[in-house]
């Protein structure tokens, strides 16, 4: 795995690119001097853990054959601002869930993505307490306009 950052600006603007040639944009909070033009590197740790569960729920749950239409991840977290670094002591992670789906094989598909197969929360669990939910919302009738 490699990622290349590039500096954009002459403050703390980077471009971050992997070897598929896909972007991202980094820069500092406002208060040293960032301008809002990408992801705080925090945030960006966020992003990986909601991608990453994200991606083993969804496999877990075809695998099952679960019939998931879509899913929505919400993620708050706490940082212990009296340390240096400041990094997270609590997050809490919720999954929105869109399907006809067996609660049991959810709950077992989020014990697999947090325990066995989500390598981005085995390394924040290391420092932070990751709380996990979710709900299971029934897919909205989708009428088909007919011409």
């Amino acid at each position: 795995m490699e990622i290349n950052l590039i500096r954009k600006n002459n403050k703390f603007n980077f471009e971050a690119s992997n070897i598929t040639g896909q972007t991202v944009e980094l820069d500092a909070k406002p208060e040293i001097g960032g301008e809002g033009q990408g992801f705080r590197p925090m945030e960006m740790l966020l992003v990986g853990l909601g991608g990453c569960s994200g991606i083993d729920m969804v496999n877990v749950l075809t695998k099952q054959k679960e019939p998931l239409i879509d899913i929505k991840i919400k993620i708050n977290a706490n940082r212990k601002t009296e340390d240096t670094p400041p990094i997270f002591d609590v997050i809490n992670i919720h999954f929105d869930l869109f399907g006809d789906l067996n609660v049991q094989k959810v709950e077992r598909a989020l014990a697999l993505t947090f325990e066995k197969y989500c390598s981005v929360s085995n390394i924040l669990e290391r420092s932070a307490t990751i709380n996990f939910s979710f709900a299971i919302h029934e897919p909205a009738l989708v009428e088909k306009e007919i011409n």
